[in-house]
């Protein structure tokens, strides 16, 4: 038995939520750092502020996908998550722009990251759920078409809304402009209407169909998770884990460094722990979620251990950028660093244009990525996607006009289509079907653990570093990168 191959507009119905899923995440990727610097952040705070972001990816994606794959209701397996997670995250858009202090809109980041990320993870197994591996790069790039349009109009909402429909951009100190507050309620609305038509418009399998399929799939060989083996393994990384955390708290503390360090120092202490913890349950025959997730990350498929690498310094290149694209403008290229001011509000518009390019490059571009990867092959398509958008983030130091930023976005945009659908791709090559929204929740790691990372030390960095001069982290994100290319050509694609 196999899936049916489905029609253009089947595939554009199931992908549609991305869209407004996208518009939050521009949303909050463009203003969040305006926002908080707005209600009082200094520069170097900017990055712990963040920190709840992608401790709540950390915890809640494999989560969700783990529950997922275990789901069916009248609405299906996946879709359940799609409308719940709209729902909070339409909630928290039109809370955030209000917010009075800046605890409050940390409190809203952190409530609309974990309502996203209920939404976004189980649609990348939703993909791999409804189409044959002859479809899926076509179902990924479809995903990164309307990732690309909504995050196109989610970052140029406030530009638009100040010059198209004289919105005011600017307001009194501490006060969130009037342009930012209604792009909120705005990307409330698209976000759950967008979920709704693909919850409505769209079907899933039945376990039973799905059973039928996987009889006849090629099989990952899935391994043994309370094997000796495996239970080694956690041993070993568990005291690594450990015993280099409690070295870095030490250290740390002798030296009185920077607070955001100790989180990755109680980081790696914490996954020491759970990694130990994991071998004694595991002992008294126990299975669960916990132990399954700790377990698969030490068995992950061969490509999907050499993705893991690629995906930690890509996503580390763009926190960065997220985080300090705002700042490097405004005060490298605008020289203004007073919020109240009309250049600085100008220069934070002139971010949310930017990010409009890059992601309106990457609409067009997701399209011409599948054609290329038949023509080579997907990880060289992939490699070349990340160098243009090293490149892109590098140039950031050496522009002075801030025209000429858009021709920088335009390699982030091509590496942007690229990131949203090839790893993904390979990805589902190399997964036993059964476990897909499991294992992607898993491989959500090394998204979210770069972020982690980047969010302790960027600040760190360019405070003591680069003079708190915020270009100096794109520029590492650059680096980062390119870097990231380097090892894609080392992944093992099973490219059928």
């Amino acid at each position: 038995m196999k899936k049916r191959k489905l029609s253009f507009w089947e595939i554009w119905n199931m992908s549609f939520g991305f869209l407004g899923i996208q518009f939050g995440f521009a949303l909050q990727n463009a203003n969040v750092s305006r926002i908080f610097e707005t209600l009082g952040a200094k520069i170097d705070d900017i990055p712990i502020l963040w920190i709840a972001a992608p401790l709540t990816g950390l915890l809640v994606q494999p989560i969700i996908g783990y529950m997922s794959d275990r789901t069916w209701t009248k609405l299906g397996r996946r879709r359940p998550y799609f409308l719940v997670g709209a729902i909070l995250s339409t909630i928290a858009l039109f809370i955030m722009p209000n917010s009075p202090v800046l605890w409050v809109a940390a409190l809203m980041l952190w409530i609309l990251d974990l309502s996203i990320n209920i939404s976004m993870e189980p649609f990348r197994a939703f993909v791999a759920d409804n189409l044959s591996n002859e479809q899926r790069t076509q179902g990924f790039a479809m995903q990164s078409f309307f990732i690309g349009v909504g995050a196109v109009v989610g970052s140029i909402l406030p530009w638009l809304l100040t010059n198209v429909f004289h919105i005011s951009n600017t307001a009194p100190e501490g006060v969130i402009p009037d342009s930012v507050k209604w792009s909120f309620y705005i990307g409330g609305f698209v976000f759950l209407t967008t979920i709704l038509w693909t919850v409505f418009k769209s079907k899933e399998y039945p376990p039973e169909e799905m059973a039928a399929f996987h009889q006849n799939d090629e099989k990952t060989a899935i391994p043994d998770n309370h094997s000796d083996n495996i239970q080694s393994k956690l041993q070993k990384a568990g005291w690594l884990f450990l015993i280099i955390g409690t070295l870095f708290w030490a250290y740390l503390v002798k030296n009185d460094l920077d607070k955001a360090l100790f989180i990755l120092a109680g980081g790696l202490i914490l996954a020491g722990f759970s990694f130990l913890l994991t071998i004694l349950i595991m002992r008294k025959g126990i299975s669960n979620a916990f132990t399954q997730i700790n377990a698969d990350l030490m068995s992950m498929p061969k490509t999907m251990q050499q993705l893991a690498w690629v995906q930690f310094f890509t996503w580390f290149a763009l926190f960065a950028m997220w985080i300090y694209t705002t700042q490097a403008v405004t005060h490298h290229i605008f020289h203004a660093t007073d919020t109240t001011s009309k250049l600085y509000n100008e220069g934070a518009d002139w971010v949310g244009v930017l990010f409009t390019v890059y992601n309106g490059i990457a609409a067009v571009v997701a399209f011409l990525l599948p054609v290329i990867a038949k023509k080579t092959s997907r990880k060289f398509t992939h490699f070349l996607a990340l160098i243009l958008g090293g490149l892109g983030l590098l140039s950031f130091y050496f522009i002075t006009n801030h025209y000429w930023l858009l021709t920088s976005m335009i390699g982030v945009g091509i590496a942007w289509a690229s990131i949203l659908s090839m790893p993904y791709a390979m990805l589902s090559s190399a997964l036993p079907a059964e476990k897909m929204g499991y294992y992607m929740g898993v491989f959500n790691f090394f998204i979210v653990i770069p972020q982690l990372i980047a969010a302790t030390i960027l600040g760190f960095m360019v405070k003591n570093w680069f003079h708190n001069d915020p270009v100096y982290a794109l520029m590492i994100g650059g680096f980062s990168m390119i870097f990231a290319a380097l090892l894609t050509l080392k992944v093992n694609d099973n490219d059928k």
